[in-house]
């Protein structure tokens, strides 16, 4: 990839504030990309925003359509189209179903899959008609296979992935993309439960074919691959990054 590949086109991420959006906000900054950041954290948003450079934050809850409907207003009027959106926020929430209240399940649900609606239902419309666009959902893993105690998480990222592939074919007309990307164990903070755990973070290491947690900036290289002019032909996809987890 050309180091600028990006050079003129604007990327809005959310989730932003921390993890994988952090690394993929650095690395679509570093290929020339102007930055929309969102998350709920506006202090941590500007702590990315000047790591990254070029960029614009905004506080939102997008699982909230008040809020997202307000976002897509204050982006437009500060920034403009944008031509790239990363559905990246989530949460996951660790127990048997029998221990879950329907507010809990209702709140992953809304946080991994119902605030991927409301974003598209908002930013397509302005990404039609330039002929270009990319648009990445963080799916997992856990859209392929699952675990217990993983039933709200799983259920909603394999939704995800389906609405990835319906998404993608209605949008191939126009020229934009739509993938998922299916992180397996990275070293982020949604993981600390088992990074603070060593037997549990030794099982983990030993299900892995490659032998170790996954570094987030090569989540960084693939979503600027994806987004670039040479990625214009891989839509309604999934790409497993795991160091071999679903192949076992």
């Amino acid at each position: 990839m050309k180091k600028q590949s990006l050079e003129g086109r604007t990327a809005l991420i959310t989730g932003a504030s921390k993890g994988l959006g952090r690394a993929m906000a650095v690395a679509l900054a570093n290929h020339g990309a102007r930055l929309v950041l969102v998350a709920r954290d506006k202090e941590k948003l500007e702590s990315v925003a000047k790591e990254a450079g070029n960029a614009e934050v905004f506080a939102a809850d997008i699982a909230k359509e008040d809020q997202v409907l307000q976002l897509e207003r204050d982006v437009v009027s500060k920034v403009g189209k944008i031509h790239i959106l990363v559905n990246n926020a989530g949460t996951n929430l660790r127990k048997n179903i029998t221990d879950f209240t329907l507010d809990e399940w209702r709140g992953v649900q809304d946080t991994n899959l119902t605030s991927v609606f409301l974003m598209c239902r908002s930013f397509v419309p302005h990404m039609k008609g330039a002929g270009y666009g990319r648009i990445l959902n963080m799916t997992s893993i856990m859209a392929h296979v699952s675990m217990p105690q993983r039933t709200a998480y799983s259920s909603t990222k394999f939704a995800l992935l389906g609405l990835t592939k319906a998404l993608a074919l209605e949008l191939a007309s126009e020229g934009i993309t739509v993938n998922g990307i299916s992180p397996g164990p990275f070293a982020t903070e949604m993981n600390t439960p088992i990074l603070q755990n060593p037997e549990l973070n030794a099982q983990f290491i030993s299900k892995i074919p490659v032998g170790r947690w996954g570094k987030v900036e090569e989540i960084g290289s693939l979503a600027a691959f994806l987004c670039s002019d040479e990625a214009g032909f891989i839509t309604g996809t999934d790409i497993l990054i795991d160091g071999g987890w679903c192949a076992m």
